[in-house]
């Protein structure tokens, strides 16, 4: 078949089957869309077609890869000695994160997991707020350290960590600890106490992994950032590029503060693969950098080319303005949605993310909030998705994408007001 009419094919043939995720009406879930230079970036990084997961592979690409990894840690605060990797999502990035941490606890107590397996390794045991996001839990299953040894210490009304219950359950605990903190609770958008919760932590040699598939972003925004202090304190941090940077999917980030453990979990060797580290430059400069090295992908696109192109684009300036105009949009919804007859609000923004439901007559809240959110989706002018929240179906409204303006937010809380009839 003809190239142009197979393309024609699959536009018309998918037409009614496509989400409008890329435009600034959709709220759900959290998924940004796509800043014009990443889409272009994302284009070229096909075009190119290079396998990035070694630098002989395709040195350009590698190059930005590793300028983009230098920027995003002085971007979000992280430790300008911490390893970094791109990564399709979070989900890959905490399996990676949490691969160097079973890997570091494991060996300070004198066992090498990577050579001897977890059969007879000392138990590590996750501790969460229970609020953490399922990507949590199903990189402990992949890692293979079994959901028993996952265990939630409790939360506040927000879903933030229980301080309390933390040093509790660190000082009960006989073997090594991960705590999986969160910067942005998936339903209200809550942080966590870093400070405190590191410190603690730290007393007792545990590993912090810090989630912040989203929240890690307000560290570009000096309205925003304080919401991580102490977040710095960390072992390990996830985010996704393709959530509050706005690159096309997929694009995950991981950082770990600990090179030698994050490589080890890692890194492999085979005798047909060129590696850049066993190659001395001739100018006596550190060896180029293997993304093999350093995330669980063998064949991989070159992630970090719309990234580059996104900050190239926006600079720091325009990533924070980017943020702030979101978290205001956020605010702007719950508060318009909020003020309409039989709503109730939940939880209002700590930063992009808010909860409201529908309250009925005959007192049945849940099936009439998952009504209401049903004839909003039908309803095509806006999208907004449910989840359940201490108990109770609730609207979540999450906003990052870049082209959400005002006239949006004024056409969403119209489309809530049509639904509620």
């Amino acid at each position: 078949m003809d190239d142009v009419r197979v393309v024609d094919e699959l536009v018309r043939d998918t037409a009614d089957g496509l989400l409008a995720s890329a435009g600034g009406r959709f709220f759900g879930w959290v998924i940004g869309g796509g800043v014009p230079a990443a889409i272009a970036a994302d284009w070229l990084t096909a075009t190119w077609d290079q396998n990035a997961a070694m630098h002989a592979c395709g040195p350009a690409v590698a190059v930005v890869e590793e300028v983009t990894g230098e920027w995003l840690k002085e971007l979000l605060g992280l430790p300008s000695s911490a390893s970094y990797a791109f990564t399709t999502g979070a989900q890959s990035a905490h399996v990676t994160a949490l691969a160097a941490a079973r890997h570091k606890l494991l060996a300070d107590r004198g066992w090498d997991v990577e050579r001897r397996g977890l059969a007879g390794a000392p138990a590590l045991r996750v501790l969460t707020s229970g609020q953490q996001h399922a990507s949590i839990d199903r990189a402990v299953r992949l890692l293979g350290l079994g959901t028993d040894q996952l265990h939630a210490v409790g939360a506040d009304a927000e879903g933030r960590i229980d301080l309390v219950a933390l040093e509790r359950e660190l000082a009960e605990a006989d073997g090594p600890v991960v705590v999986c903190l969160q910067a942005g609770e998936i339903n209200t958008g809550s942080f966590d106490p870093f400070e405190e919760a590191c410190a603690l932590a730290a007393a007792r040699g545990a590993w912090v992994h810090v989630d912040g598939a989203f929240g890690l972003w307000a560290a570009v925004s000096d309205r925003h950032r304080h919401l991580l202090s102490g977040a710095g304190g960390a072992d390990s941090w996830t985010t996704d590029a393709h959530k509050w940077l706005n690159v096309p999917f997929d694009s995950g980030l991981v950082f770990v503060r600990h090179p030698s453990a994050h490589r080890a979990a890692m890194s492999t060797r085979a005798s047909y693969l060129v590696h850049a580290a066993d190659t001395a430059a001739e100018d006596g400069t550190a060896p180029a950098r293997d993304q093999l090295d350093w995330n669980p992908e063998w064949s991989r696109r070159a992630r970090a080319v719309p990234v580059y192109a996104a900050i190239r684009s926006l600079g720091r300036r325009g990533i924070a303005a980017m943020i702030d105009r979101c978290v205001g949009h956020a605010h702007r919804l719950v508060a318009g949605i909020g003020s309409l007859p039989g709503v109730e609000v939940l939880a209002r923004p700590v930063i992009n993310q808010g909860l409201v439901r529908f309250t009925a007559a005959d007192g049945d809240h849940d099936a009439r909030t998952d009504r209401v959110i049903g004839l909003v989706q039908r309803g095509g002018a806006a999208w907004f998705g449910g989840t359940t929240w201490n108990g109770v179906r609730a609207m979540r409204i999450s906003v990052v994408n870049w082209r959400t303006d005002d006239q949006d937010v004024d056409r969403a809380v119209a489309a809530v007001r049509a639904a509620l009839g």
